[in-house]
């Protein structure tokens, strides 16, 4: 499934340590790494230090591949652009397939990539993002054991059951499936179309949808569960609960007077995930894939 794998950096301890996690999953994959630094282009507008500035960025890239040469084949970049739309552009123009990046980078006067960065990378990415929080300890949440993957049977949350899959059957670990009926009041509830599903039955039919796709692909454990409460911090303590170390799920889920698991609550388990989230978008290509 993933064949080219980019990681932005600034060289902040966050970035470097997103590095390890992009590693990790081309080695398991067979991947090439793309180390990619921005010199961003609002700061040498106001600048005069511009070569500087592209100075850093290319020693930051050399002793990132530095670090990793040898391990799997690497490939170094630098672009000049907003940090984002440099990010966005080049895994577009060289085919990546799955960006890896902190979620806090360099603050105040200096150059940043991440923390708001991170965020519109995760909105606006065609290919799957899996972001990496920074750490006071050296503690590492791979090789993964035990994979979740949130669902409400949407199509956007059926978009991340198949990078599920694969990330567990790569690793060998357990997967999990969990669906949140939200307990949340949100007005009358409204279905305008066949099924007339209650939201418990929905949840089942979600989970169950997981498990079948995992069952044809052979992944030997499965483990089920319906919830109830607020999505994400339900989604973050059964994390805790299961000691799961990495949560793949999608950026869009039930939207207008439905209840809800994804989109917001997405950017909201990034935010605060003790572990990995790899976010997956549903493309064009993905919902006719969904309806067959």
């Amino acid at each position: 499934m993933f064949d080219d794998v980019l990681v932005p950096t600034d060289g902040s301890d966050c970035a470097e340590r997103a590095v390890g996690y992009a590693v990790d999953i081309a080695s398991r994959y067979g991947a090439t790494v793309h180390v990619l630094s921005v010199a961003d282009s609002r700061t040498l507008q106001h600048g005069p230090h511009s070569d500087q500035v592209r100075a850093a960025c290319e020693e930051i890239v050399d002793e990132t591949c530095e670090g990793i040469a040898g391990d799997v084949p690497v490939r170094d970049a630098v672009r000049t652009d907003l940090p984002h739309e440099a990010i966005l552009a080049y895994a577009d123009d060289e085919g990546i397939d799955l960006i890896v990046m902190g979620t806090h980078g360099r603050t105040g006067v200096e150059r940043y990539l991440l923390g708001s960065i991170t965020e519109k990378v995760v909105r606006l990415s065609d290919v799957p993002v899996l972001t990496v929080r920074s750490s006071d300890g050296d503690d590492v949440a791979y090789p993964y054991s035990d994979v979740l993957v949130p669902t409400d049977g949407s199509d956007g949350a059926a978009a991340a059951i198949g990078p599920a899959v694969d990330v567990a059957d790569a690793y060998d670990a357990r997967l999990h499936a969990l669906s949140v009926v939200d307990t949340r009041p949100v007005g009358l509830d409204v279905r305008t179309e066949p099924p007339y599903e209650t939201p418990e039955e929905r949840a089942d039919r979600a989970v169950e949808s997981v498990a079948e796709r995992a069952e044809a692909a052979d992944i030997g454990e499965v483990e089920t569960s319906v919830a109830y409460g607020v999505p994400y911090e339900t989604i973050r303590s059964y994390v805790r609960e299961h000691d799961v170390d990495l949560v793949v799920m999608g950026t869009r889920g039930r939207t207008g007077v439905e209840r809800y698991l994804l989109g917001s609550v997405a950017e909201k388990t990034v935010r605060t995930s003790a572990v990995p989230v790899m976010t997956v978008h549903a493309s064009d290509v993905d919902r006719e894939e969904l309806d067959e």
